[in-house]
């Protein structure tokens, strides 16, 4: 990562500080970017899995001949094709993450902020994306990670968006609670991607006054 320059008033900060911010930056435009690289790779292998489904799991001269590269390219980023779906779990984890800070920010009442978390977490039932998430879920099951240890990955970092609502709430320990509540509507999020159904507006109800309780028990 390039260190970007800090305002400093002269006379004063390391010298040293600042050789190795110019060094490390020098070092960096010398370098190959493989960002581009990097990107194909987990494209090719969200498609790949996508295709395979939960009939069966990709190897990695699949992955890689969809990416149009070479098994040099893939083991230059990648220890194993497990740390490639471990990758892949975790840019979908961000993304699940940017989605239900966004849609929470449109709410000020922090009930209403839990629904929305509720509500986004469960917009991974919708078709197309069930089909994928449960795909990816079903192949990190081979990392240590998913489905296959009862536990979803994405559990814990998104529940701490319910930290700042709970303890709005009234939490005395918003974070054990969001833990609570995160796990309980992961769980069932898997529920659903493995019977391919979707929740009804009812249970959306019901999952968010489950949310709520948690905070008051």
């Amino acid at each position: 990562m390039i260190l970007g320059m800090q305002n400093v008033i002269l006379g004063d900060g390391d010298p040293q500080d600042v050789a190795s911010r110019i060094a490390a930056r020098s070092r960096d435009r010398r370098a190959p970017d493989y960002t581009d690289e990097v990107q194909r790779l987990l494209a090719a292998a969200l498609e790949t899995i996508k295709k395979c489904g939960t009939k069966s799991r990709p190897r990695v001269a699949d992955i890689v001949a969809a990416a149009g590269l070479s098994n040099d390219a893939f083991y230059r980023h990648f220890s194993s094709k497990e740390a490639l779906v471990t990758a892949l779990l975790e840019d979908g984890a961000e993304k699940l993450g940017s989605y239900l800070a966004h849609q929470m920010g449109k709410e000020s009442e922090p009930a209403e902020q839990v629904r929305r978390w509720v509500e986004g977490v469960m917009s991974q039932t919708n078709d197309d994306i069930a089909a994928t998430t449960l795909a990816v879920l079903y192949n990190g099951g081979s990392a240590g990670q998913g489905l296959a240890t009862g536990r979803h990955p994405a559990s814990s970092p998104l529940g701490r968006l319910l930290h700042e609502p709970f303890a709005a709430l009234g939490s005395t320990n918003p974070e054990f609670d969001a833990s609570l509540a995160a796990n309980a509507v992961f769980g069932k999020l898997s529920d659903y991607l493995w019977t391919t159904t979707r929740p009804t507006s009812a249970e959306l109800d019901r999952m968010t006054t489950f949310c709520l309780a948690a905070v008051r028990a």
